[in-house]
């Protein structure tokens, strides 16, 4: 499914988000605020947009998705050749599944994953992941849509979702199914505090989160254990 909409994906969600996806990126590069000499793992990285923004300080950053078409596509944009550990432009593109990362215990500086977690099965396991994967002290970040915290927005972004987004994004020339896809999910996902508490459970401290957009969605930060 995502393979499908992978050449239109970023031109999509700038649309879709009416420019807000770009506003969403620079707040989670902040929050991840990754220096010289860090790696940063970007779970659910698609073309590896965001991915970029967390090596403008000078640390390396690896993009994982379980769509190779998605992959694909960041690295023909950047004039790569293929997917591989390489490196394009200061990130490497590596195929990943959240469930059982191809990585060693103990190597990120920090992890983010961003509009992506609401995709995979188990919640909780792939928390788990991400933590076997940082360093003590490590920084997760996770950028996700969420519920809006006032009422009568949320019924008008209800309507959007559900009934707009997916024609806008079929104009676009993206796969509508998709985005119906994305509007079902985000209803069913847990709102903010529901999510603090698994992140909590799967063995992460610290756990805050900031809304952005009025809680269309929510930031959450965490730290593995030192």
């Amino acid at each position: 499914m995502f393979d499908r909409t992978a050449r239109r994906y970023d031109l999509v969600n700038d649309v879709i988000s009416l420019g807000q996806v770009r506003l969403w990126r620079k707040a989670t590069a902040a929050a991840v605020d990754a220096g010289p000499g860090e790696l940063v793992l970007d779970l659910g990285a698609g073309t590896g947009t965001s991915t970029d923004t967390f090596t403008t300080l000078g640390a390396r950053a690896i993009a994982s998705d379980f769509s190779l078409g998605m992959l694909r596509t960041g690295v023909k944009r950047r004039g790569g050749s293929g997917i591989s550990g390489g490196g394009v432009r200061g990130v490497s593109f590596i195929a990943g599944d959240a469930l059982r990362l191809p990585f060693a215990d103990e190597v990120f500086d920090a992890v983010t994953i961003s509009t992506a977690l609401r995709n995979v099965q188990d919640t909780e396991h792939a928390l788990r992941e991400m933590l076997r994967v940082a360093k003590p002290g490590a920084r997760l970040v996770i950028l996700e849509f969420s519920h809006p915290v006032i009422k009568s927005f949320d019924l008008v972004y209800t309507e959007y979702l559900m009934k707009l987004m997916p024609q806008v994004a079929k104009l676009v020339g993206s796969n509508d199914d998709s985005y119906e896809y994305l509007a079902e999910s985000i209803r069913a996902w847990p709102d903010q505090a529901g999510l603090a508490k698994i992140i909590q459970r799967a063995g992460w401290e610290r756990v805050a989160w900031r809304n952005l957009a009025l809680g269309i969605v929510a930031l959450h930060r965490a730290y593995k254990p030192a």
